[in-house]
């Protein structure tokens, strides 16, 4: 096949592009990442009014800047466009998503439309968790050395969460405040850098405490992606492509995909050329990964949905923003003096204000944090003159009006006074503070195209009580610190404005339910994968950068396994996240193959089926004895729900153990609430010794809440007998809990032992959920159909 073709192409260089980058080239793939926007070295990013005034992108204007403003009739974002995507200008907390914020909520449950359904648990994202804290390095901010002691607007917050009884804390930050691990840190010191090098070749240095987070860290202070995750990748042999902007993705004949981009001629800024005139260029891969942001791979799909027949009509749903709203503490003062509070002073991030969830199961609402926010020096410094009513000076009053024209639509006419008042009443002196919030907002909006543009349904209605919580609660810090309380009149009053855009192209367990599944695989759609903030069913609650990474890191584990299990016929593989490793496909015992993960190309042709399974029962700790244990009388409940996967149904339905793959939870009170599962097999109709017995069997490995590992062992006994014995037979699920995670013969002490059941009415959803993936998809469930009903006549069909 002619043209450029590559194993892997990256789509974003982002949270999600950066880890799926070094992660496939980590393990020998070839892989190439096309970024729209440039690259930004330490002392690259911009700081005078005449370089901030174009750091935004519109190639249109012949603008190629950082700063992408979409602007919709609901809302309106800020997102970031540069090799390192976000991670240029987020303020660097990396917060796990609180363990209980996994819901599983279904239509209708919670009252309103914008239900959300995990598929994935806090248990299976933890290994990843670590994986990308190694590589990210995060650490608090270090208030007990004497260099940070003095921040005040850290200590005023943890006054004012102490006051009012809140739960305060110094979360986990990607900056570098020490040289080297483990070493004291300082300000403006030399970072050595890791091993895989630096790609911009320049010098870093530790925080400065400058509060530029947000605008570009011009001393390399931040571990952005760049400096770790893509400099890494670089190292392993990727591709990493600036200025190529992706236009449309497509099926390429015969398996794998093409994309199709446009090169921008960053290096000459001043010329703005229309996208439709440059000249489009074509790349071929097998494996495709989306990480373009929740916009960019929304739009994407959207665009080029004709060239996906069968495409989910979860295309464009469960929009959220992640709950954001900015205010502003203004003038805070202390026995009628002022209290500085100095926002300009350290990281933009340093502390953050949990609002407790009533899944935690206490009194509130939805969860939320408050943290306080920072601007750079630079800008205190360019506002100067506006804390006297009417003087703004000329460089404000010129990126104000810049600022001010990219929302010329908003519905407030006097929205460039609001504005001017706001600065002009001292939100940005040194006695004020801004605080950010975020939280559990409803993930109701569509978004769609309009007119060929990508367009918004979105409001605040549904969320209307997570913003009074957050509102009403930094008015009381407000009254705490002695400070004036200022909503931003264009982030929540006039327009809502989000920096953490979220869904679009949600994960699901099937298709009715997402675009894509669990691992980011697109339904229908082998090695299409979605890496970032649009795979989101709903929102993370805390920052979402962590979370957007860590579910790529799991998405590349799959893959790379998936990848070497087709071309060995091995079992299934992991990683061990014990090792030290942070990535690569590892065997059975840990050991990395010394061939490496390249190998072959996949063989073509592949057909995969899952269905989901939900059973439902009781246990007994204690008692070895299955039914004993379903009926004892201080059983408890245990109820499990797996995506039962057959990669090959053609080697599935051939070899006698018919072994499938299960993923998926395990929940019960006694073994620390819903757990994932890390590891899991499931056998259909394997053989049990007698031409007229089968036996369906799972193996489920996974950690109770206590940090013990258990392995739940089952069996449907389905053995010969009137066809009225089919129901009871194929529904009923005797199993037994084991220490340890056990594999086929091995036996541990015993936790307990139990039986499940399918109701009828799960049993009847079961149905609805038979998906396949691949050539021939028809004929495989038929087949399987075939062979599922053939098994049955030969067990329970009339003696000869």
């Amino acid at each position: 096949m002619g043209g450029e073709q590559v194993d892997a192409v990256v789509v974003g260089s982002g949270f999600g592009g950066s880890v799926a980058a070094y992660r496939l080239a980590e393990a020998g793939l070839s892989v190439a990442v096309l970024e729209r926007g440039q690259a930004y070295a330490p002392g690259d990013f911009p700081r005078s009014p005449a370089e901030m005034s174009r750091a935004f992108w519109d190639p249109h204007e012949g603008l190629y800047g950082m700063f992408d403003v979409w602007r919709f009739k609901g809302c309106d974002s800020v997102v970031s466009s540069g090799l390192g995507g976000g991670s240029l200008i987020y303020a660097n907390v990396l917060l796990r998503k609180d363990e209980r914020w996994f819901v599983d909520e279904r239509p209708g449950t919670d009252g309103k439309t914008g239900y959300q359904p995990w598929p994935v648990t806090r248990a299976d994202l933890d290994p990843h968790y670590d994986a990308v804290e190694r590589m990210l390095a995060p650490t608090p901010y270090p208030l007990g050395r004497p260099a940070y002691a003095d921040t005040p607007k850290t200590h005023a917050m943890q006054d004012a969460a102490a006051e009012l009884g809140l739960d305060w804390s110094l979360p986990p930050l990607a900056v570098s405040f020490a040289p080297s691990p483990g070493a004291e840190p300082g300000l403006g010191l030399p970072i050595v850098e890791p091993s895989y090098g630096n790609l911009h070749d320049a010098p870093r240095r530790t925080c400065r405490l400058c509060g530029e987070c947000d605008i570009g860290c011009n001393d390399g202070a931040k571990n952005s992606l760049d400096h770790t995750y893509l400099s890494a990748a670089r190292h392993h042999g990727a591709d990493l492509r600036t200025g190529h902007e992706v236009r449309a993705v497509r099926p390429r004949p015969g398996g794998g995909y093409l994309v199709d981009y446009v090169v921008h001629d960053i290096g000459r800024p001043h010329e703005p050329r229309r996208r439709r005139d440059l000249p489009v260029h074509t790349i071929g891969c097998d494996r495709l990964v989306l990480a373009a942001g929740t916009y960019g791979t929304a739009y994407l799909l959207l665009r080029s949905r004709a060239a996906f027949p069968g495409l989910s009509a979860a295309l464009g749903t469960r929009f959220c923003g992640n709950g954001d709203l900015l205010t502003f503490l203004t003038n805070a003062k202390d026995r009628n003096r002022v209290r500085p509070l100095d926002a300009g002073h350290g990281p933009v991030i340093t502390s953050a204000i949990r609002l407790p969830d009533e899944l935690d199961g206490g009194p509130g609402g939805r969860g939320a944090y408050i943290q306080d926010g920072g601007y750079p020096d630079l800008v205190a410094w360019m506002v100067e003159g506006a804390d006297v009513p009417g003087q703004v000076s000329r460089a404000v009053r010129f990126l104000w009006e810049r600022f001010v024209d990219f929302f010329q639509d908003a519905p407030d006419t006097n929205l460039s006074h609001e504005l001017s008042e706001l600065v002009g009443s001292g939100a940005l002196s040194v006695s004020s503070l801004p605080l950010l919030g975020m939280g559990r907002d409803t993930p109701d909006g569509l978004l769609r195209l309009k007119d060929g543009r990508l367009d918004t349904i979105w409001s605040t209605e549904t969320s209307e009580e997570h913003f009074e919580r957050l509102r009403k609660t930094m008015q009381r810090m407000a009254d705490v610190l002695g400070a004036g309380y200022a909503d931003n009149p264009i982030w929540f009053r006039k327009r809502i404005v989000t920096v953490h855009p979220l869904g679009g192209v949600p994960m699901g367990r099937h298709p009715g339910e997402g675009v894509c599944d669990s691992h980011g695989e697109v339904f229908g759609f082998p090695g299409l994968y979605i890496a970032d903030g649009a795979a989101m069913p709903g929102p993370v609650g805390a920052n979402p950068s962590l979370t957007i990474a860590a579910l790529a890191d799991r998405m590349c584990t799959h893959l790379l396994d998936s990848r070497k299990n087709s071309v060995t016929g091995a079992g299934p593989t992991s990683r061990d996240p014990g090792n030290g490793s942070t990535s690569g496909v590892v065997d059975g015992n840990g050991v990395r193959p010394a061939e490496g993960p390249g190998g072959p190309p996949e063989p073509a042709g592949r057909t995969s089926l899952s269905f989901t399974e939900e059973m439902t029962g009781h246990y007994t700790e204690g008692l070895g004895d299955p039914r004993a244990g379903a009926v004892a009388e201080r059983r408890l409940p245990l109820e499990f729900r797996l995506t039962i996967t057959a990669d090959d149904i053609d080697l599935f339905l051939a070899e006698p153990g018919h072994t499938a793959r299960a993923e998926g939870w395990v929940e019960s009170p006694g073994c620390g609430g819903r757990r994932g599962v890390e590891h899991g097999v499931f056998n259909l109709f394997a053989p049990a010794g007698a031409p007229d017995r089968r036996l369906m069997k799972y193996r489920l490995h996974f950690t109770d809440g206590s940090g013990r590992r258990l392995t739940l062992c089952g069996e449907k006994n389905v053995l010969h007998g009137p066809p009225t014995r089919i129901w009871p037979d194929t529904s009923t699920l005797y199993f037994r809990l084991l220490e340890g995670h056990l594999t086929e013969g091995d036996e541990g002490a015993v936790v307990g032992a139990g039986m499940l059941r399918i109701e009828l009415g799960d049993f009847a959803r079961q149905l609805t959920t038979f998906r396949t993936s691949g050539p021939g998809g028809a004929r495989a469930l038929a087949r399987f159909g075939r062979f599922f009903l053939g098994e049955l006549w030969e067990i329970y069909g009339p003696d000869d």
